[in-house]
Protein backbone atom coordinates (compact mmCIF):
# COMPACT_ATOMS: atom_id res chain seq x y z
CA UNK A 1 0.00 0.00 0.00
CA UNK A 2 2.92 2.48 0.69
CA UNK A 3 4.76 1.65 -2.22
CA UNK A 4 1.63 2.49 -4.21
CA UNK A 5 0.79 6.10 -2.41
CA UNK A 6 4.17 6.39 -3.32
CA UNK A 7 4.03 6.21 -7.45
CA UNK A 8 0.66 7.66 -7.38
CA UNK A 9 1.95 10.97 -5.41
CA UNK A 10 4.89 10.90 -7.82
CA UNK A 11 2.59 10.86 -10.48
CA UNK A 12 0.48 14.09 -8.92
CA UNK A 13 3.87 15.83 -8.50
CA UNK A 14 4.75 15.18 -12.14
CA UNK A 15 1.04 16.65 -13.29
CA UNK A 16 1.82 19.65 -10.91
CA UNK A 17 5.02 19.94 -12.44
CA UNK A 18 4.01 20.45 -16.00
CA UNK A 19 1.65 23.06 -14.95
CA UNK A 20 4.08 25.24 -13.24
CA UNK A 21 6.70 24.19 -16.48
CA UNK A 22 4.22 25.45 -18.63
CA UNK A 23 3.95 28.76 -17.46
CA UNK A 24 7.44 29.34 -17.13
CA UNK A 25 8.04 29.81 -21.00
CA UNK A 26 10.20 33.01 -22.07
CA UNK A 27 8.02 36.02 -21.19
CA UNK A 28 7.34 39.34 -23.76
CA UNK A 29 10.47 41.30 -22.54
CA UNK A 30 7.98 44.83 -22.20
CA UNK A 31 9.79 48.30 -22.67
CA UNK A 32 9.61 48.33 -18.57
CA UNK A 33 10.97 45.15 -17.98
CA UNK A 34 14.08 46.58 -20.07
CA UNK A 35 14.51 49.61 -18.18
CA UNK A 36 14.48 47.90 -14.78
CA UNK A 37 16.87 45.42 -15.78
CA UNK A 38 19.38 48.90 -17.64
CA UNK A 39 18.64 49.86 -13.70
CA UNK A 40 19.98 47.15 -12.29
CA UNK A 41 22.71 46.62 -15.01
CA UNK A 42 23.85 50.10 -14.07
CA UNK A 43 24.10 49.30 -10.40
CA UNK A 44 26.51 46.56 -11.11
CA UNK A 45 28.92 48.58 -13.30
CA UNK A 46 29.29 50.93 -10.35
CA UNK A 47 30.60 48.28 -8.33
CA UNK A 48 33.36 47.73 -11.03
CA UNK A 49 35.59 44.68 -11.01
CA UNK A 50 32.99 43.68 -13.20
CA UNK A 51 33.65 42.69 -17.27
CA UNK A 52 31.68 44.88 -19.41
CA UNK A 53 30.82 41.84 -21.86
CA UNK A 54 29.56 39.93 -18.59
CA UNK A 55 26.97 42.87 -18.04
CA UNK A 56 26.45 43.19 -21.44
CA UNK A 57 25.48 39.51 -21.64
CA UNK A 58 23.04 39.63 -18.56
CA UNK A 59 21.43 43.11 -20.33
CA UNK A 60 21.13 40.59 -23.25
CA UNK A 61 19.58 38.06 -21.14
CA UNK A 62 16.04 38.85 -19.43
CA UNK A 63 16.23 38.02 -15.54
CA UNK A 64 12.56 37.76 -15.56
CA UNK A 65 11.84 34.62 -18.00
CA UNK A 66 13.55 32.78 -14.91
CA UNK A 67 10.66 34.33 -12.50
CA UNK A 68 6.76 33.31 -12.75
CA UNK A 69 4.53 36.18 -13.49
CA UNK A 70 3.84 36.84 -9.85
CA UNK A 71 7.03 37.85 -9.28
CA UNK A 72 8.79 39.85 -11.77
CA UNK A 73 8.97 42.71 -9.59
CA UNK A 74 11.88 40.81 -7.59
CA UNK A 75 13.61 39.82 -11.05
CA UNK A 76 15.55 42.67 -11.74
CA UNK A 77 16.45 43.51 -7.79
CA UNK A 78 20.32 42.65 -6.96
CA UNK A 79 18.94 39.67 -4.58
CA UNK A 80 18.77 36.26 -5.12
CA UNK A 81 15.10 34.55 -4.73
CA UNK A 82 13.84 30.95 -4.41
CA UNK A 83 12.96 28.76 -6.97
CA UNK A 84 11.94 25.85 -5.23
CA UNK A 85 13.64 22.82 -4.02
CA UNK A 86 15.34 24.44 -1.47
CA UNK A 87 17.59 26.41 -3.85
CA UNK A 88 17.90 29.67 -5.57
CA UNK A 89 18.26 31.83 -8.55
CA UNK A 90 22.14 34.01 -7.50
CA UNK A 91 22.01 37.15 -6.62
CA UNK A 92 22.82 39.25 -9.98
CA UNK A 93 26.06 40.33 -8.44
CA UNK A 94 27.26 37.43 -7.52
CA UNK A 95 26.71 35.81 -11.69
CA UNK A 96 28.87 39.24 -12.64
CA UNK A 97 31.19 38.19 -10.31
CA UNK A 98 31.85 34.79 -10.67
CA UNK A 99 31.54 34.75 -14.87
CA UNK A 100 33.78 37.54 -14.63
CA UNK A 101 36.32 35.34 -12.62
CA UNK A 102 35.67 32.63 -15.04
CA UNK A 103 37.54 34.65 -18.07
CA UNK A 104 35.11 32.60 -20.81
CA UNK A 105 35.79 33.63 -24.68
CA UNK A 106 33.66 32.58 -27.45
CA UNK A 107 33.22 29.03 -28.11
CA UNK A 108 34.79 28.25 -24.39
CA UNK A 109 33.63 24.62 -23.60
CA UNK A 110 32.24 25.56 -19.71
CA UNK A 111 30.95 22.78 -17.34
CA UNK A 112 28.24 24.13 -14.72
CA UNK A 113 27.74 22.47 -11.64
CA UNK A 114 24.09 23.52 -10.75
CA UNK A 115 21.74 24.21 -13.31
CA UNK A 116 19.27 25.97 -10.98
CA UNK A 117 16.89 28.06 -12.62
CA UNK A 118 19.18 28.06 -15.37
CA UNK A 119 20.16 31.94 -15.39
CA UNK A 120 23.62 31.66 -15.41
CA UNK A 121 23.99 29.28 -18.07
CA UNK A 122 21.78 30.98 -20.46
CA UNK A 123 23.91 34.19 -19.52
CA UNK A 124 27.16 31.90 -20.34
CA UNK A 125 25.73 30.89 -23.84
CA UNK A 126 24.85 34.95 -24.43
CA UNK A 127 28.38 35.20 -24.07
CA UNK A 128 29.30 32.30 -27.13
CA UNK A 129 30.67 29.12 -24.57
CA UNK A 130 29.29 25.86 -25.26
CA UNK A 131 27.73 25.08 -22.12
CA UNK A 132 27.50 21.88 -20.16
CA UNK A 133 25.05 21.91 -17.12
CA UNK A 134 24.43 19.68 -14.52
CA UNK A 135 21.42 19.55 -11.48
CA UNK A 136 21.14 16.99 -8.80
CA UNK A 137 17.10 18.10 -7.87
CA UNK A 138 14.95 16.61 -10.71
CA UNK A 139 12.44 19.33 -9.82
CA UNK A 140 14.29 22.31 -11.45
CA UNK A 141 16.02 19.60 -14.02
CA UNK A 142 12.54 19.12 -15.25
CA UNK A 143 11.62 23.43 -15.12
CA UNK A 144 14.99 23.73 -17.12
CA UNK A 145 14.53 21.14 -19.45
CA UNK A 146 10.99 22.06 -20.32
CA UNK A 147 12.22 26.00 -20.48
CA UNK A 148 15.05 24.81 -22.78
CA UNK A 149 13.08 23.86 -25.86
CA UNK A 150 11.51 27.45 -25.49
CA UNK A 151 14.54 29.85 -25.67
CA UNK A 152 15.96 31.75 -28.09
CA UNK A 153 19.23 30.87 -29.95
CA UNK A 154 21.09 30.37 -26.48
CA UNK A 155 19.59 26.74 -26.23
CA UNK A 156 21.70 25.61 -29.25
CA UNK A 157 24.69 26.32 -27.05
CA UNK A 158 23.74 24.48 -23.67
CA UNK A 159 23.62 20.98 -22.88
CA UNK A 160 21.68 19.36 -19.73
CA UNK A 161 22.25 16.74 -17.92
CA UNK A 162 20.79 15.35 -14.14
CA UNK A 163 23.26 13.73 -12.15
CA UNK A 164 25.68 14.08 -9.08
CA UNK A 165 27.73 17.54 -9.30
CA UNK A 166 30.84 16.40 -7.70
CA UNK A 167 31.12 13.74 -10.37
CA UNK A 168 31.23 16.26 -13.26
CA UNK A 169 30.83 14.70 -17.02
CA UNK A 170 33.67 12.80 -17.45
CA UNK A 171 31.82 11.47 -20.95
CA UNK A 172 32.63 15.25 -22.17
CA UNK A 173 35.61 16.04 -20.54
CA UNK A 174 38.02 18.26 -20.95
CA UNK A 175 36.38 21.42 -20.12
CA UNK A 176 37.75 24.96 -20.65
CA UNK A 177 36.43 26.35 -17.48
CA UNK A 178 34.49 24.82 -14.62
CA UNK A 179 31.84 27.05 -12.54
CA UNK A 180 29.95 25.65 -9.71
CA UNK A 181 27.10 27.71 -8.58
CA UNK A 182 26.93 26.00 -4.71
CA UNK A 183 28.97 26.17 -1.65
CA UNK A 184 31.84 23.03 -1.96
CA UNK A 185 33.52 21.85 1.67
CA UNK A 186 36.48 21.32 -0.60
CA UNK A 187 37.47 21.32 -4.15
CA UNK A 188 36.02 18.19 -5.48
CA UNK A 189 39.04 16.03 -7.20
CA UNK A 190 36.87 14.60 -10.14
CA UNK A 191 36.39 18.21 -11.55
CA UNK A 192 39.91 19.38 -10.89
CA UNK A 193 40.52 16.01 -13.18
CA UNK A 194 38.28 17.24 -15.80
CA UNK A 195 39.53 20.95 -16.14
CA UNK A 196 41.52 21.08 -19.22
CA UNK A 197 45.21 22.21 -18.62
CA UNK A 198 45.82 26.13 -18.51
CA UNK A 199 41.57 25.69 -17.61
CA UNK A 200 40.12 27.95 -15.00
CA UNK A 201 37.68 26.69 -12.17
CA UNK A 202 35.45 29.17 -9.93
CA UNK A 203 33.96 27.72 -7.31
CA UNK A 204 32.80 28.81 -3.59
CA UNK A 205 34.52 26.93 -1.27
CA UNK A 206 33.39 26.69 2.51
CA UNK A 207 30.76 24.00 4.49
CA UNK A 208 29.44 26.42 6.70
CA UNK A 209 27.01 29.60 6.31
CA UNK A 210 29.70 31.55 3.99
CA UNK A 211 31.93 30.59 1.56
CA UNK A 212 35.38 31.80 -0.22
CA UNK A 213 34.72 32.38 -3.70
CA UNK A 214 37.55 30.51 -4.95
CA UNK A 215 39.19 30.77 -8.35
CA UNK A 216 41.82 27.75 -9.90
CA UNK A 217 43.94 27.34 -12.56
CA UNK A 218 45.37 24.37 -13.58
CA UNK A 219 49.19 24.58 -15.02
CA UNK A 220 50.39 22.88 -18.41
CA UNK A 221 52.20 20.68 -15.59
CA UNK A 222 48.69 19.33 -13.89
CA UNK A 223 49.08 21.22 -10.67
CA UNK A 224 46.75 23.68 -9.77
CA UNK A 225 47.10 27.32 -8.04
CA UNK A 226 44.44 29.00 -5.93
CA UNK A 227 43.62 32.38 -5.50
CA UNK A 228 40.74 33.93 -3.04
CA UNK A 229 38.16 36.45 -3.96
CA UNK A 230 35.80 37.52 -1.06
CA UNK A 231 32.96 35.93 1.21
CA UNK A 232 29.97 34.83 -0.45
CA UNK A 233 26.53 32.59 0.39
CA UNK A 234 25.41 29.32 -1.45
CA UNK A 235 23.34 26.55 -0.97
CA UNK A 236 25.34 23.91 -0.46
CA UNK A 237 26.96 21.24 -2.93
CA UNK A 238 25.26 17.86 -2.75
CA UNK A 239 26.69 14.52 -3.86
CA UNK A 240 24.61 12.11 -5.24
CA UNK A 241 20.99 12.86 -7.01
CA UNK A 242 18.04 14.24 -5.32
CA UNK A 243 14.99 11.60 -4.93
CA UNK A 244 11.72 12.99 -6.61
Amino acid sequence: MKILWTVELNKKLCLILQTICNKMKPAEDTPYLKGQRKKLIDELREKKMLNEEVLDAMMEVPRHWFFESAFYKYAYQDRAFEIGAGQTISQPYTVAFQTTLLETFPGCKVLEIGTGSGYQAVVLAALGCKVFTIERQRLLYEKFKLMHTALPSYKTRIKYFFGDGYKGLPAFAPFERILVTCGAPDIPGELVDQLKPGGIMVIPLGGGEVQVMTKIIKGNDGKISVSDHGEFRFVPMISDKAKF
